[in-house]
């Protein structure tokens, strides 16, 4: 099958694989934003917590599998390639492979859910650095639109939350109160953003869809200054909270803002979070992301088919559009 796409990047954050690996991936993520060595040493730590190995780059090779797998079963040959950020893969050495195999138009499809600054146009401005970089003026790129809302990303991510609320319902706990989260951003960054909207309209869906009428919003993983105005409430402030009035109940956190069990995921959740409510007294269940879940996997290529020859359906769902093909020009700017 024909297609007007050469290829398709997958295009992430990037992690470390190994505890020697830790320090200077965390000096690509703060180049330029003068965060002190402190708090790198702090961050640090959390990956040293799960032997220095994030397992976000294992993601990236699963997902990217099961896209190659579901293309091809769907009729098209698109080699997928995947770079990173902050770590390798590089973007600038994937896209110097990708222009060495003649690859002259790619989509890229950019492991984030909800639009931000730091979420996609930062990923955008990095992709045309490493183009820059490597002469790939030949190479055009362009973005697939963000899962938010899309029916495969919703039906995967009501999964991960009804078999948490059965894990719940197994320990004992008739009832759980539902808390979504998504990273924290800077709140100058999200004014010009649709990051919360998007978080909103993705959380409704899914609650609805997995039988829930009441939930809750939260934020995780700030990472800055204490006199920055970040996006509130933080969950660990929401587990204080529960614990004033429903101190024998339990909470179930679905981290819908992440794709893959990450260490900010695995650190933040399932570390901080699940030791404060052991402290607190409330039952902690935290549903998985949806990762290579075959109805996210399905959605994704259907995204990618409304972006080849013969497929211009846009299928979403809920109150919103979906997101644009391409940024508007002044769209998420940083903070």
């Amino acid at each position: 099958m024909l297609s007007s796409y050469d290829a398709i990047l997958l295009v992430s954050f990037g992690g470390p694989e190994r505890a020697e690996d830790v320090m200077p991936f965390l000096r690509n993520v703060a180049q330029g934003r003068n965060i002190p060595e402190a708090r790198l040493q702090e961050v640090a730590e959390h990956y040293y917590h799960f032997g220095g190995r994030s397992p976000i780059n294992d993601h990236c090779r699963a997902l990217k599998k099961a896209l190659e797998d579901e293309l091809s079963r769907r009729g098209y040959r698109l080699p997928v390639y995947w770079g990173n950020r902050n770590w390798h893969p590089f973007l600038k050495d994937v896209i110097d492979e990708m222009v060495r195999n003649g690859v002259r138009r790619a989509l890229a499809v950019v492991t984030s859910v909800f639009g931000s600054y730091s979420s996609c146009r930062r990923y955008l401005e990095d992709l045309t650095k490493a183009r820059e970089a490597c002469g790939a003026a030949t190479l055009e790129i362009d973005r697939l639109r963000l899962p938010f809302n899309h029916p495969g990303f919703v039906a995967a991510m009501t999964d991960r939350v009804q078999e948490a609320r059965e894990a719940a319902k197994n320990a004992g706990f008739a009832s759980v109160r539902l808390v979504f989260t998504a990273h924290s951003i800077p709140m100058a960054m999200a004014a010009g953003a649709p990051y919360v909207t998007q978080f909103e309209e993705a959380s409704r869906l899914v609650a609805e869809a997995a039988g829930f009428t009441t939930w809750q919003l939260a934020y995780q993983s700030r990472s800055g200054p204490p006199h920055v105005p970040w996006l509130e409430p933080d969950i660990l402030d929401v587990l204080r909270s529960m614990a004033k009035t429903e101190r024998d109940g339990a909470v179930l956190v679905a981290p819908i803002g992440f794709l893959s069990d990450h260490v900010e995921v695995l650190y933040d959740l399932d570390v901080e979070a699940a030791a404060l409510a052991r402290e607190l007294g409330i039952g902690f269940f935290r549903a998985g992301t949806v990762g290579t879940h075959p109805a996210f996997v399905a959605g994704l290529c259907e995204m990618i088919e409304e972006r080849l020859n013969g497929r211009p359906e846009r299928r979403a769902i809920g109150r919103l559009p979906a997101c644009a093909d391409v940024c508007p020009v002044d769209c998420c700017p940083p903070s």
